[in-house]
């Protein structure tokens, strides 16, 4: 077993401020995501302006934050919503929900795209691989928080979370989740976007490289308190919301594949 590594969540404190590492994780996300952008913008023909990246980082942020606490209260907490429907504001209690982010992301962009002039691929496409990076630096945020840990195991680098009521070694599940949906989606995007794509073969497969990473970690992610398992004794929230993610980026995937070699077809003849 692998003892935590306690760390003060509050990286800086500053009188009565307080700047905590999951806060940080966020910019760190969004500065990435910035840098990333304005890397492909500068390319030769990439049809980007820094100033068109900025605004779509900037509408990306609102869609985080606005999607991913509004997720959270429908998706997680909705009988306490009901209850006091002002919790939804009450952002410092804590609770966002990826799922919900990513929905905030999607129509964000697509506001955006008819903003600037642009179709829905090209922006799609172009901030899927951009993303990767925030959701890792998220989850060294929960990991540092001692938040959302991982049942309970007796794996050789299995720890115990302070917060844990039970005193239980676990996963480190939201190590998992840095590796796989942060690290290795980031290298998958990036090498696959690197070329050129059917429209929306991309953000296609950000939606089934995330889903299914999400899927598989969620059997060693403690199901989420207040739900436990929503269906079949065995599947939680996480992957009851990551399965449409999968099914419809699939298709879109097929049918971006489909469509491209039709239009080539066509060409020849």
């Amino acid at each position: 077993m692998l003892p935590f590594p306690q760390i003060d969540p509050v990286a800086l404190a500053l009188g009565p401020l307080k700047i905590r590492w999951y806060a940080l994780t966020y910019l760190t996300g969004f500065a990435a995501a910035w840098w990333l952008g304005n890397k492909r913008a500068d390319r030769p023909g990439s049809g980007w302006t820094r100033q068109q990246v900025a605004d779509l980082i900037t509408n990306g942020m609102l869609g985080v934050i606005l999607g991913g606490r509004i997720g959270y209260v429908l998706f997680y907490d909705f009988a306490d919503f009901l209850a006091d429907p002002v919790m939804l504001f009450k952002v410092w209690q804590g609770g966002m929900s990826f799922h919900g982010g990513f929905l905030g992301v999607v129509t964000a962009m697509m506001v955006f795209a008819r903003s600037v002039g642009k179709s829905a691929y090209e922006v799609l496409d172009f901030v899927a691989p951009l993303c990767p990076i925030g959701l890792g630096a998220g989850r060294l945020g929960n990991f540092i928080n001692g938040e959302l840990w991982g049942r309970v195991t007796d794996v050789p680098w299995a720890m115990i979370f302070p917060a844990d009521p039970t005193g239980m070694p676990r996963h480190p599940s939201q190590l998992y989740q840095f590796a796989l949906e942060g690290f290795l989606l980031f290298i998958l995007l990036w090498w696959y976007s690197s070329k050129p794509r059917p429209r929306f073969a991309v953000a296609a497969m950000f939606s089934v490289g995330y889903g299914l990473f999400r899927f598989m970690v969620e059997f060693f992610r403690e199901p989420d308190a207040g739900l436990g398992f929503v269906a079949f004794d065995w599947m939680s929230r996480g992957q009851q919301l990551s399965l449409p993610m999968i099914i419809v980026g699939l298709i879109v995937l097929w049918l971006a594949y489909k469509r491209d070699s039709f239009n080539s077809a066509a060409i020849r003849r």
